[in-house]
Parts: structure tokens; C-alpha cells; sequence
């Protein structure tokens, strides 16, 4: 009669703690692979003895999107508005009401209200509004505020603005 109660506890226990890991999961924070080139040097910088990419991990904050609470020079997480099972990390480049030049095209639009402009860090190799325009905010999972692997990279993601298709 031991065996039974001791999985039965055991059970009791991992259903706990799945439940408490997916609640954080969702309403907190959450890891994400970064795959490809369109963030780098910022993410997956090119390793100087190789070609290769080499995947970083970035912890995703998720209280900000209680409120949409995001700054120009921020990188986010979202769904593509084209398919919602691929997801971007970009940087915000405009907010609601921020008006974008956009370069080669000698443009200049406003961002609407519910939406954002995002830009990849490597303008050659990016998907990003400059292809598909403003992102709903309704899109945006989250923040990304560290690097969490590889140990050689972790540390802080610097909220930087670039001077070209900049807001103003």
C-alpha cells in the first residue's frame, strides 16, 4: 500500500509544478530560441573562427503587455501577421502615432494607433515592416530583456535606436 501512495504524491507534485511553471510561462517570463541572422550582431553574431550561427536563448519578459508598455529601441517577440504559427524577434523602430521614413523607398508614414514599426538590427537580411508594415501590438508576446545562452553571451539586451528609419 506504500508504493501506490508515494506515486500518487509523486503525481500530485509534477501536475503542481506544471501547472505553476505554465501559469509563469504565460504571464511572466518565458525562454525563446533565436534563429537566423536578422538580429545580428545583437543576437547570433557570427562566430570569428567559423560561418556558423550559433543559436542564442533570450529570456522574454511578459508584464508588459498588461499595459503595451514599450519604448522605441525595445525588442520584442511576436506573431507574424502573415502566419500565426512563425514567430520574430525585431526591434521597435516606431509607436502608435511616430511617423517612419522608409529608406530606398523615400516614404514617410505614420504608425496607427494599436501598432508598431519593427526592424531587424541586419536591415539586408530582415523580414520585417518594412515588407509587411505595422504590427498589431495585440501580435507582440513579450519583451526581450537578457541573453541566457550560450553562458559565453549572457548578459542584458540594450534598448539602442537606429538612426536610419527612425522615428520622428
Amino acid at each position: 500500500m506504500g508504493a501506490p501512495n508515494f506515486l500518487w504524491s509523486v503525481a500530485k507534485k509534477c501536475f503542481t509544478m506544471g501547472l505553476i511553471g505554465v501559469t509563469i510561462s504565460d504571464r511572466f517570463a518565458s525562454v525563446a530560441p533565436v534563429r537566423g541572422h536578422s538580429m545580428s550582431p545583437t543576437f547570433n553574431p557570427r562566430n570569428s573562427n567559423s560561418m556558423e550561427l550559433t543559436d542564442d536563448y533570450v529570456l522574454v519578459e511578459k508584464l508588459c503587455l498588461r499595459k503595451y508598455e514599450f519604448s522605441c529601441g525595445d525588442v520584442i517577440i511576436f506573431c507574424s501577421p502573415n502566419d500565426h504559427k512563425v514567430k520574430f524577434i525585431k526591434r521597435i523602430t516606431g509607436l502608435p502615432g511616430d511617423w517612419i521614413t522608409i529608406p530606398y523607398a523615400h516614404d514617410v508614414l505614420k504608425v496607427p494607433e494599436g501598432y508598431c514599426w519593427v526592424e531587424g538590427d541586419n536591415s539586408a537580411h530582415s523580414l520585417d515592416s518594412r515588407q509587411f508594415g505595422p504590427v498589431p501590438l495585440g501580435l507582440v508576446q513579450g519583451r526581450v530583456t537578457h541573453i541566457i545562452w550560450p553562458p559565453t553571451r549572457v548578459g542584458k539586451v540594450e534598448r539602442k535606436i537606429s538612426r536610419d528609419g527612425l522615428a520622428f
